[in-house]
């Protein structure tokens, strides 16, 4: 006797399956291994497991699904049209093609139900991490007796690609760690990876590894079995203290000819080859883009009931509210991205009276003002909290058992640390915040640049940003990392000049809401600028501003960034005592400058005032567009070196009487 279910389910697996290679030949171009192997774990997923409402891509406890493998993004877009997402079958037929919907790699603020941009191996893995942080966290802080709004899992689908990429053992290690049991992970374990058998280059055991870092594991022996996946999902689910990674073994490219090869991975299959996965399938070879009435009408009613488990939430939700008012508008505040009322009260202002104070320290008292006003502020740092200034008070961070607490201890992770920024601010609820040293941004580039390719809003803090950090030497004195991040577009780098600066570096970053901010801190500290003297350090949300004018019409602009500023000031003194009148601006962001109104930027930097000088204590490259063809930069062309930072920095030319020279130069 048939099966009808059994039946029905093989239907929609395989409809998912040709979709997806069809998008791929129509653009003749994408990876048809994937969706052939996984659709089937894919459809399990989305159809008995999957808590989502395609009519509201949004809804704060939706299940979380990552697509790691973002390769396999046809996959993606079927299912969502399939399972009733707002992307049409000829958003499918329009699949790679310029200005769709349907990216090469999924693109979460480009397609409605894409949580996070994937597609370089392993940001998905650690993104999905930071997803399941923040679940963990919204459920301790809002949940209460009798009432549960945040209660979601986070689910995806990864490759031995992923797997291979380091950024997934540290997150994975981070994880497990935490107990994060609301976190499950399908391994499309196919043997296979780009160029070959993965016996080439990744033998160890997998599952054991995992299960060293603390993971549930499990193996599926047959990946088009939809009960035995089935029963996995559910063992994992069963499992509270340990995230779960199931390892199901998948055929790449099934059905087709290149099964089970590495040809299935990255290449069409061909007119010839799609017909014999269609025919294999018991599908029409001639006929593309075809979706049987009885699978559509299946998946679209799974989708349709995602209104309802939203309308039950909601009645939950108004339940908490009347009980809970306070904290209710907290919730809403913060997945609508909007501050609580006075955020800002306590932000602390200071004066030259406090004594120098590096602008890590001040950075650190912001936050910790910040924090006491905005609760859904959760972040930290990857094992240099008291380098960074970061919060570290109370007995317990974000730990097992205490993910209430907003302060996370990240590890040595700074790569998994990023990416999992990324993942918290997609997941929305809260505003992630990431500390590290300035040189070790380059080991969390990729996430970075992920970051603010998905318009994300966090917040990278960046220590110990120049060679004044002295002793520690050229290893750990940032030089090119300047440029590095200015470079990344989408992104707003901020290098503030003293306390007050930086004070408002961060009441910048905790506002903005479209894309990552890194802010550049000293290690050293600097005098805090007098805003009875100077300009009032305001000026720093337009990027660059007249911090001391030159009291007449000036010969010179002297431009800087950061601790250098102080510099200049001094420097500008002197020139004035020998009758050169000089401006000093502080430009702190780049970026921000940039996008100010052409007549503000040359109030700034007058086009008639050509002699400029910027002094920044890195690669000079990207400052010519400021100083001018008539203009100089003092930066730095070459690695630092180790000794006491004032002997370091003379060594490099940053002096003022240094300062002074370069500047009569100029003038002749």
């Amino acid at each position: 006797m048939k099966n009808t279910q059994t039946d029905l389910d093989q239907l929609c697996i395989d409809t998912i399956r040709l979709l997806s290679v069809d998008a791929v030949q129509k653009a003749n171009s994408g990876h048809p291994g994937l969706p052939l192997g996984a659709a089937p774990m894919a459809y399990v997923l989305w159809s008995r497991f999957l808590r989502f409402n395609p009519k509201d891509p949004n809804w704060p406890d939706r299940d979380r699904f990552v697509l790691s493998a973002g390769h396999g993004s046809a996959l993606l877009y079927s299912l969502l049209h399939l399972f009733g997402y707002d992307l049409s079958l000829d958003d499918l037929k329009q699949f790679r093609q310029l200005h769709s919907k349907t990216p090469g790699h999924p693109e979460s603020n480009l397609t409605p139900g894409v949580e996070v941009t994937t597609g370089p191996l392993g940001q998905g893995f650690a993104n999905a991490v930071g997803m399941a942080m923040t679940e963990a966290f919204l459920a301790a802080t809002y949940n209460h007796d009798g009432h549960t709004v945040m209660d979601h899992y986070t689910y995806s689908i990864v490759s031995d690609g992923d797997l291979m990429e380091g950024i997934a053992s540290e997150a994975a290690s981070l994880a497990g760690h935490l107990k994060l049991g609301k976190l499950i992970f399908l391994y499309d374990d196919n043997l296979i990876s780009l160029d070959g058998d993965t016996n080439l280059a990744f033998t160890e055991d997998r599952m054991a590894r995992f299960a060293a870092y603390g993971w549930h594991t499990q193996q599926v022996g047959d990946g088009n079995d939809p009960e035995a996946i089935d029963q996995a999902i559910r063992a994992a689910q069963a499992e509270t203290d340990r995230p779960s990674i199931i390892a199901v073994r998948t055929i790449i490219g099934y059905g087709s000819p290149q099964q089970g090869t590495n040809k299935a991975h990255g290449n069409p299959l061909g007119e010839e080859g799609l017909k014999k996965v269609k025919e294999f399938l018991g599908f029409d070879p001639e006929q593309s883009f075809v979706v049987p009435e009885e699978a559509g009408k299946h998946m679209a009613a799974i989708g349709h009931r995602g209104a309802s488990l939203q309308e039950e939430w909601q009645k939950r939700f108004d339940a908490w509210q009347a009980d809970f008012p306070q904290q209710a508008d907290l919730f809403t505040r913060s997945f609508h991205y909007e501050l609580p009322d006075n955020w800002d009260e306590e932000l602390p202002v200071f004066t030259p009276a406090d004594g120098k104070l590096a602008t890590r320290q001040a950075s650190g008292k912001a936050l910790m003002a910040i924090k006491k006003r905005v609760p859904f502020v959760f972040g930290g740092s990857a094992d240099l909290a008291s380098s960074n200034d970061m919060p570290t008070e109370g007995d317990v961070s974000f730990q097992p058992r205490h993910y209430e607490n907003s302060n996370i201890w990240f590890g040595v992770r700074e790569h998994a640390m990023g990416a999992a920024l990324n993942g918290m601010a997609r997941h929305g609820g809260v505003h992630p915040y990431g500390g590290t040293f300035l040189n070790f941004s380059d080991y969390m580039r990729g996430a970075f640049r992920l970051t603010a390719l998905a318009e994300s809003a966090a917040t990278f803090v960046f220590t110990h940003d120049s060679i004044g950090l002295g002793e520690d030497g050229p290893t750990h004195q940032p030089i090119e990392q300047y440029v590095g991040l200015r470079a990344v577009p989408n992104s707003i780098v901020i290098r503030p000049a003293d306390a007050n600066e930086a004070v408002e570096a961060w009441r910048f970053a905790i506002t903005h809401r479209s894309g990552p901010v890194a802010l550049l801190l000293s290690r050293q500290k600097l005098p805090v600028l007098d805003q009875e003297k100077y300009a009032s350090a305001r000026g720093l949300h337009k990027g660059a501003y007249i911090l001391s004018e030159a009291g007449t019409t000036p010969q010179l602009i002297l431009i800087a960034t950061g601790s250098e500023v102080s510099l200049v000031l001094e420097a500008q003194t002197h020139l004035a005592q020998n009758g050169i009148p000089t401006r000093v601006v502080s430009m702190p962001s780049w970026e921000l400058f940039d996008k100010q109104e052409q007549a503000y930027r040359d109030e700034v930097l007058p086009p008639d005032c050509r002699k400029r000088l910027a002094v920044e204590m890195a690669s000079p490259i990207g400052w010519h567009k400021y100083v001018t063809d008539e203009g100089r930069i003092l930066g730095m062309t070459h690695f630092g070196l180790s000794g006491p930072a004032d002997e370091v920095m003379a060594y490099f030319g940053f002096t003022v009487d240094h300062v002074v020279r370069l500047a009569r130069e100029m003038l002749g």
